[in-house]
Parts: structure tokens; sequence; C-alpha cells
């Protein structure tokens, strides 16, 4: 995904809608030029050498090309959704998500019956609908934007998204090393439990990415129109609605990995809190990221996904092996703070330069936020063996959201540019 795309859904694309808004369709219709082109060249590469690439990738080739179909074409369905969002058209966004997720697993059960392979049918289930619907979207894409080349939007994209890759593969890196090495440091039993945690913890990633991507638009727009004031407000009771359905996870991790897991994994608890307060780290990150996007100061940014991944790689090899799996929950939170620490140093660092007013947001409110919510959420596993309390405490909070309901719901419909 990262190098057959460059990620050209993310990072440039909300600015690229911010700075070309008379221009979207074009746009895209050239981002998927690239994409396109990309492909082309992979192609090219792996095809004539395909044994060998085979035998590194551990796939056969059918599968090589469908990963490659199927990274093209979504690429498309993503940068379709990206545009409808920056234009609140939600409808249509929810309505090819819906009849997506609703036929890949009838397709995939349909292939996996009938098929004695049942790994691969389930692939090629999935991937033939998520090809089909992002196929008829590629062109559709083309078809309005008419352009396959614009060398302005090419330089734009290549000259963004290019520096970026490093960003890229660090997040991957940091998802992804704390099993590696677990499985290798202390078994692969712990790297499953440990999986098991980290999944769960992270359940809430999807919802903060669709907040992200409402509140991006927004955003974008009050800091063109010199408004960025405005967002100190808003950024603060996102940060309370995260925080409060991140505290949801923590406290009653128990009996959902229980439910989910079973009794064999009750160790696995004790992972969710320190992994779930680094996703709410990581939504802070990425406030921070989003105003170093739009002010294209990227520089920073990238040094600071490298340092955090490797200061995790580096926890994990001196604590793991004398604390166990838990370890690398505490390991990922440390190494969430140091991210989101220089983010903000990046971004603040980027607004002197540009001689700009420092007011998108109230940092020792967004600080005062996370030591609270730290504290309950270990607060909670302190309380995991007393159930009633858990539910009395998370009785009176449900009665307080629901009195002061109206601040969050204007807030939504400011977002919402209501």
């Amino acid at each position: 995904m990262i190098f057959l795309t460059l990620n050209l859904a993310y990072g440039s694309f909300q600015t690229a809608m911010v700075k070309y808004e008379s221009k979207r369709l074009e746009y895209i219709a050239s981002i998927q030029g690239i994409c396109l082109l990309l492909s082309v060249v992979f192609l090219i590469i792996y095809l004539p050498f395909r044994n060998l690439w085979n035998k590194l990738f551990q796939l056969p080739t059918q599968f090589v090309l469908l990963m490659v179909f199927e990274v093209l074409f979504t690429t498309s369905t993503q940068l379709w959704m990206g545009k409808q969002r920056f234009e609140y058209k939600y409808k249509s966004v929810v309505a090819v998500t819906f009849l997506t997720s609703l036929f890949s697993p009838v397709v995939a059960y349909i292939c996996v019956k009938y098929s004695e392979e049942k790994g691969y049918a389930r692939i090629l289930g999935y991937s033939t609908v998520l090809i089909i619907v992002g196929a008829v979207i590629f062109i559709v894409n083309f078809v309005k934007g008419k352009k396959v080349y614009v060398k302005e939007f090419w330089k734009y994209a290549f000259g963004f998204n290019v520096p970026l890759l490093a960003y890229y593969l660090s997040q991957v890196i940091f998802n992804q090393s704390d099993r590696i090495m677990i499985s290798h440091i202390t078994g692969s039993s712990d790297a499953a439990m440990y999986g098991v945690a980290y999944n769960f913890a992270m359940i809430l990633s999807f919802i903060i990415t669709a907040i992200n991507g409402a509140y991006v638009p927004w955003m974008y727009r009050k800091l063109k129109d010199n408004k960025g004031k405005e967002n100190e407000t808003v950024s603060i009771s996102l940060s309370v609605m995260i925080g409060l359905m991140i505290m949801c996870i923590i406290w009653y991790a128990p009996e959902i990995i229980y439910f989910m897991a079973g009794e064999g994994y009750n160790e696995a608890v004790y992972v969710v809190a320190p992994v779930a307060l680094s996703l709410y780290l990581l939504f802070y990150s990425q406030l921070f990221i989003n105003v170093q996007f739009f002010y294209e100061e990227k520089k920073l940014l990238v040094f600071a996904s490298i340092g955090a991944a490797l200061l995790n790689i580096g926890l994990n090899y001196l604590l793991l092996p004398i604390w166990g799996f838990v370890v690398a929950g505490y390991t990922t939170l440390a190494s969430y703070i140091v991210f989101a620490f220089t983010n903000c140093i990046s971004m603040r660092y980027g607004l002197k330069k540009r001689n700009m007013q420092d007011n998108i947001y109230n940092y020792k409110m967004l600080m005062l936020l996370f030591i609270a919510f730290m504290a309950c959420g270990f607060l909670g596993v302190f309380l995991y063996s007393k159930l009633i309390i858990r539910i009395v405490v998370t009785v009176v909070v449900l009665v307080l959201i629901v009195i002061f309901r109206n601040k969050f719901l204007n807030v939504l419909k400011q977002i919402k540019g209501k």
C-alpha cells in the first residue's frame, strides 16, 4: 500500500482538497494516474522474476496480483470517499460502505463453502467485492476528472508524500514490533495473549479515524480563514468524547476479553489500559500532525515517528526479558507520549517559523485531560475485581453525559457547518 500508492489517499490529500478546491475532480483523477503508474512499474519488476519474489513473499502469483489490484482500486475508493467527506456528502459514503460490508462476507462465505482451499477462498471472496466496487469508482473518478496527468498535481503529490514514506513505514514498525519481539523473546503464546489485548484496546481506532475525517475539513477551513482560535473548544470537546469512549474500553476489559477470547486470556487485560491510553495519545498526535500537514511542515514529523519507533523497540529489547509481555503495553505508552510531545513541539516550531499565532490548541487543558483520563484508566484497572463499583461509577458518568449532552451535540453541529 505504501509503495504502490505512496499513501496518497492520506497525507497530502486533505491539504490538496483545500489547495485545489475548485479542481478536486481533476486532482483525484491525476492521483489515480500516479497509483496506476506505480502499479505498472511494480508488475514490470515483479512478473519476469515472479518465482524469486514469490519465495520472498511466500505467496503464489495469483495472490500477489490480487493484492496489486486491491491496493489500486481501494485507493480509488478512499480518494472518492475523502472528497465526499470534505463536501459533507456522507449518505453516498455510508451507502458504499454498507454495500461493501454486506456483500464481502456473503461472497467470501460462498467461496469458502464451495472451495477446498478455505483460506485462499476467504481472501478471494473479500478482495473480489473490494476490487469490483473500487474498479467502478476508479472509472467514475477518471471520467469526471478527465486528467490522468497534471504536472502541478503530480509535483505536489510526490513532493508532499515521498518525504513521508519513512513516517508511514515507521508506523508499520510501531504497530508490529511489539508482537514480533514478544514472539521471539518470551514466546508465541505470550504474543497471542498480547495480540488479543492490543486488538481489543485499539478497537476504537476506526471511530477516531472517522471523527478525524469529519473534523479535518472543518479545521482546515478555519485555518485557511485565519480562524484557528475557534478550534480550541472543538478539539477539547472531541478529546473529552474520545477519552470517555476509551475509559469504557479500559473499565470493562475483563468482561469483554472473557467474552471475546475466554478464560485463558485473563492475564491479557493488564495490557489494555496502557495500549488504550496510547490510542488517546495517537489522537493527540493526529491533532498536531493535521496542522503540520496543512502548513506542509513535515520534516520534523518524520524524525519524531522514527525516534518513537526506535524507542519502542529499544525499551522492548531491554524490558521484555525481565517483566514479560505485559510491559510491552507500557513501552508502547511511553513511546506514544514521546511521539505526541515531539509532534506538539514540531507543530509549534512550524507556527513560530511562519510568525503565526499559536492559538489553535489549549495545551494546558489537553495535558490535564490526559492526566485525568490516565488516572481514571488505572483506577479502572485497580477496580477490575469490583464489578459493582465500576457499574455504579459508569451510571453516574452516563447521567452527567446526558445532562451536558447539548455541549457535545453543538460541537458536532459546528463541525458539520450547521
